[in-house]
């Protein structure tokens, strides 16, 4: 890599940090102007995004652009650089925040939210700690941003500053500090202690350090569990406590930023401290693999309890995030590949099913399953978007989730894990049932309204415009699944 060349990458990975905050700031001097502080947002958004996209010809020519930004301690940088794997993650989050932001326009103003200047200046937060969790190049200035992310996003979380939104907020705040210093912290330390660097690398850093089975099989489980945003049961509540915070915070959540920031880190620290030969090796995920399966079948069980929408999808995130947290625990090419893959499926796929619940609460005051009966025909765009981003989470085609679960299933298969395999099988087709429940009744049953009413009534046009968007994406991965493929790929060294 030439000097320019690393200074140019270099700059655009410091801007990527910098630009949302920026945008933020320009969103707070524009607070009492609504069309210039959304407009703001959304420029910002689209800059973020574009700056993100120069990094991919040069990290797919085996690039990897970074700077150090400090040295608070000796030999603990506070480091960033860009491989594949931390690209898709900037590319997902990134794109979806020009979307979320659009959807947000419609949203905040047809539900006549509060404190909406706050709401974007914190957004625009968290998708600049996101940034920083992608592009960690040490396991150092991924806790540092990872941390951050969470404490900004708690102001999102209690946007409402109801009492059921500040217990959330606490539920929040406690899992995900807890787990973090608590169980994460410790497993970087042990690191350390184990290898002398906490720097990410190819094959892992813990390879050839005379670390015992017992000891790798220890140190996973702190990581897996120690990364609460994962959601990994029992440290799985604070993602449907969240769920009392406006829609498109739930779509930060479960799409853009936060579970997306804890699965990536599970298959980073999987792939860059451990490598997948020492995994199997030594055995170190052969029990926890197992508590990751039983989360999927539990959180896809818990989904068919709940009538609330936003509170079965919250549960169909958490079953489907353990998808991926497999995926690196079954450590091999296929199952990191389709893990990967799966962060940017599920993402859009999910963020089409939250911006559909939310257009439904905005349009037609519904909030519960029991009432879906008959919107179809009054919502048919926001319910074909919904049916749509459904077949992803299921993994049917023509959507984009079909793929990420079929390298999913071959990695089980690779693995000789045919329980797995039955796992990944049932979950999809608990999936198929609870979430299709809702456009049928949608679209095929009559209403219980002794008055539908008549003619179309969609959600404010800038929530619909991004529903239609974020579903023809999930079509479109189906049919060009290439790029996802090719940055996993290099992941994996194929």
């Amino acid at each position: 890599m030439t000097a320019n060349g690393a200074m140019s990458g270099g700059l655009a990975v410091i801007l990527a940090i910098v630009a949302p905050l920026v945008g933020g700031l320009f969103v707070l001097a524009l607070g009492k102007r609504p069309n210039l502080r959304e407009t703001a947002s959304l420029l910002t958004a689209g800059a973020l995004f574009a700056i993100v996209l120069t990094l991919f010809q040069p990290v797919m020519a085996g690039e990897r652009p970074g700077i150090v930004l400090a040295e608070p301690l000796p030999g603990l940088p506070l480091a960033l650089e860009v491989e594949p794997l931390g690209l898709l993650f900037a590319l997902v989050a990134s794109s979806l925040w020009i979307v979320t932001s659009l959807y947000s326009i419609g949203y905040m103003r047809g539900h006549h939210e509060k404190n909406q200047t706050r709401f974007y200046f914190f957004f625009a937060v968290a998708l600049s700690s996101a940034m920083g969790v992608a592009f960690a190049g040490n396991l150092f200035t991924l806790f540092v941003f990872y941390e951050v992310l969470t404490l900004c996003t708690f102001p999102l979380v209690t946007h409402h500053q109801t009492p059921a939104a500040k217990k959330a907020g606490r539920v929040y705040l406690g899992i995900l500090l807890t787990t973090s210093i608590g169980l994460q912290l410790l497993a970087i330390v042990w690191t350390y202690f184990l290898a002398g660097t906490l720097d990410f690398e190819a094959g892992g850093i813990l390879a050839n350090q005379g670390v015992s089975n017992a000891a790798a099989a220890g140190l996973l489980a702190l990581y897996v569990f120690g990364i609460g945003k994962a959601a990994v049961m029992p440290f799985h509540r604070w993602l449907p406590a969240a769920m009392v915070a406006p829609t498109p915070v739930s779509a930060l959540l479960h799409a853009v930023a936060v579970v997306k920031a804890g699965v990536f880190s599970v298959l980073k620290v999987c792939v860059y401290v451990f490598g997948w030969e020492f995994i199997t090796e030594t055995g170190a995920s052969d029990l926890i693999i197992w508590v990751v399966a039983a989360t999927i079948i539990l959180a896809s069980l818990r989904a068919f309890t709940k009538d609330n929408l936003k509170a079965r999808l919250a549960y169909s995130t958490i079953s489907q995030l353990s998808y991926i947290v497999l995926g690196a625990l079954l450590a091999n090419e296929w199952g990191i590949i389709g893990g990967g893959m799966h962060i940017a499926m599920h993402a859009f796929g999910k963020i089409t099913l939250f911006f559909g619940a939310g257009a439904i609460m905005v349009a037609a005051h519904k909030t519960d399953v029991s009432q879906m009966k008959g919107l179809g025909r009054t919502m048919p765009i926001t319910f074909g978007a919904f049916l749509v981003g459904s077949l992803s989470i299921i993994g049917l085609p023509p959507a984009g989730g079909a793929w990420s679960k079929w390298f999913l299933g071959l990695g089980a298969l690779e693995a000789g894990q045919l329980g797995l395999l039955g796992v990944l099988m049932l979950s999809s087709l608990l999936s198929l049932v609870y979430l299709l429940e809702i456009p049928v009744k949608a679209f095929f049953l009559p209403s219980d309204d002794p008055s539908p009413p008549s003619g179309i009534k969609e959600a404010p046009l800038p929530s619909v415009i991004a529903l239609v968007i974020t579903a023809s994406v999930s079509l479109g991965l189906f049919f060009f699944p290439g790029v996802l493929y090719d940055l996993m790929s290099k992941v994996v060294g194929l």
